[in-house]
């Protein structure tokens, strides 16, 4: 709000919405769905709010930033219902959940430094062809070998999203190119340090999408800078929602 409140000062929907750039239908909206306490009502019907309204609003709004605007609804709803132990478990989610994806980010930039740069393996033995086309093309054998995994495993991880071989015209093989390379290592590190193929699979789309490791760094600095923002925020809602309690009582 613009202004400080006078305890017991009555506000109309329209002040609230004006003091935090909403409509007065987002006000009754939210308090409909228990972000904001109920309202009073005049003789005629009118809604009316306090200072307290004020301050629920202004704890909402800053919690949507770090826990986003459905954790921030069910955090203030088990505020206005009583459930404040429940508020601080949802609070303690998102915070726990900031923390894993800090730990995802901090694998990726382990596993990016660890990855050597690409050379052309040696070629496949047994029935497999001795030539491949491209640079750095291998086949499943020497690329799984030259990984320490078994063949089964590289089969998984394309039926995972993680790899995506193309298929040699004439002989049907498997055809891991350079970019497959790269993604089978950045897999392969990323799962000895304990991550899922489901946690695996978005962070090998980011590599494809940035075009290869060199490009990601910029994404990476983006990754950090978001985390960092989104941490600060949490802050920030956590401040007012403290505000907001002392006012409850």
């Amino acid at each position: 709000m613009g202004r400080n409140l006078q305890n017991g000062e009555r506000l109309r929907p329209v002040d609230l919405a004006r003091g935090n750039g909403l409509s007065t239908q987002a006000i009754r909206n939210y308090e409909e769905a228990g972000i904001l306490p109920a309202a009073g009502r005049t003789p005629h019907g009118y809604r009316t709010y306090t200072s307290l309204h004020a301050g629920a609003l202004r704890a909402f709004l800053a919690l949507v930033p770090g826990h986003g605007h459905q954790t921030a609804t069910s955090i203030m709803r088990a505020v206005n219902q009583g459930a404040v132990d429940e508020a601080f478990r949802l609070i303690d989610g998102s915070h726990a959940q900031l923390l894993d994806d800090r730990r995802t980010l901090q694998a990726v930039e382990r596993a990016l430094r660890d990855l050597e740069p690409t050379t052309v393996p040696e070629p496949g033995v047994g029935s497999e062809p001795v030539a491949v086309s491209g640079p750095g093309a291998t086949f499943i054998g020497p690329l799984a070998a030259k990984l320490g995994i078994r063949p089964a495993t590289l089969r998984k991880w394309e039926r995972a999203g993680l790899v995506r071989p193309r298929r040699d015209p004439r002989t049907g093989y498997r055809v891991y190119d350079e970019a497959d390379v790269r993604d089978a290592r950045l897999a392969h590190q990323l799962r000895r340090g304990g991550y899922l193929l489901e946690q695996i699979a978005p962070l090998i789309a980011r590599v494809r999408a940035a075009g290869g490791l060199e490009p990601l760094e910029a994404a990476l600095c983006d990754w950090h800078a978001r985390l960092s923002a989104r941490g600060r925020a949490m802050l920030t809602g956590a401040a007012e929602l403290e505000a907001y309690l002392r006012e409850r009582g």
